[in-house]
């Protein structure tokens, strides 16, 4: 049974509901066999157009959104601050009302402040995709990490969840919290105690517990989640050295023994191997950190479809 995705825009997890979150995911599921055709192209979204506005560096989120988009055959148009007219002095709006007066069916956007693709989604005509919103939130990074557990888990409910690393500055933590919450999950956060909120137990209503150490965090987790040091967004001093936060946070094989025997590893990336995960976990076959990216196409040609007024797959 098709249930209709009820939102013109994806801005975050945090207001979706289960259901609609396992939408998308089934939703994706369909779209990942044409990733593996020889021919990888479907006219899904012919005639439609795509903007990708991203006002940050991005690798694997930009390009797997453009090829999202000309997998569905959807016309995608990539724009970066440093040859856009905000380079000039344009303000963001007006930047948005120029973009929209060319009518494109959807802007994914991404941005070092939390909140521009809401304020984006208030002037635009289009669909507003948030492709990361300063340390707020990152909803296709969460639906894709969603899409490798449930590939390799069966499920999601009822599984055990360690989120490690910088998780003040993550908006990957924020989203992936809130969606692994909703789908049953227990998840357990650890870091620096200068890089974990004082009051990040009250995040969600249930289902995060904060943990002291890294080690609490990952024994008998199902699922060990390395997250970057974000030195791009720190202003001061959070840990004495990278060599220091390693020693005491980075995960290692010997501390990957705490989880289950047949637990998993993901990474948002990009990663620094050596500090918060060691390259024999990262390049281990317990690592599904090219998965992700993987299905990174999928989750993105789900949301591109939805957001053009496509039905979501039911459960």
């Amino acid at each position: 049974m098709n249930k209709p995705f009820r939102r013109r825009d994806l801005l975050g997890i945090r207001s979706l509901s289960a259901e609609e979150i396992v939408g998308i995911l089934n939703t994706a599921e369909n779209f990942r066999e044409i990733n593996a055709r020889e021919i990888k192209k479907v006219p899904t979204l012919r005639g439609k157009t795509v903007i990708n506005l991203f006002f940050e560096n991005s690798t694997r989120t930009r390009t797997s959104f453009e090829l999202a988009a000309k997998r569905l055959s959807a016309d995608a148009v990539n724009i970066s601050v440093s040859s856009s007219s905000v380079a000039k002095g344009e303000t963001l709006v007006d930047t948005a009302l120029n973009l929209d007066a060319m009518q494109p069916d959807c802007i994914v956007v991404r941005h070092s402040s939390a909140g521009v693709p809401h304020q984006l989604a208030q002037v635009s005509r289009a669909a507003i995709v948030n492709a990361g919103d300063g340390a707020n939130e990152h909803p296709t990074q969460a639906l894709l990490d969603a899409m490798t557990i449930r590939e390799h888990k069966g499920k999601i409910e009822g599984l055990e969840v360690a989120i490690v690393g910088d998780i003040l500055h993550s908006r990957v933590a924020r989203s992936n919290i809130h969606l692994l919450t909703k789908l049953g999950a227990r998840v357990r956060v650890a870091g620096p105690k200068t890089l974990v909120p004082a009051d990040f137990s009250h995040f969600v209503d249930n289902g995060l517990e904060v943990c002291p150490h890294i080690e609490d965090a990952i024994d008998g987790a199902d699922v060990v989640m390395i997250l970057r040091i974000q030195k791009e967004r720190m202003d001061s001093a959070f840990f004495p050295t990278l060599r220091e936060y390693s020693i005491h946070y980075g995960l290692t094989n010997e501390r990957l023994e705490l989880a289950r025997p047949d637990a998993i590893v993901l990474h948002p990336g990009p990663m620094n191997r050596g500090i918060e995960i060691s390259s024999d976990v990262a390049d281990s076959s317990r690592s599904l950190i090219l998965d992700q990216v993987k299905y990174g196409v999928a989750v993105r040609m789900a949301v591109l479809y939805l957001a053009t007024g496509g039905a979501a797959v039911g459960e």
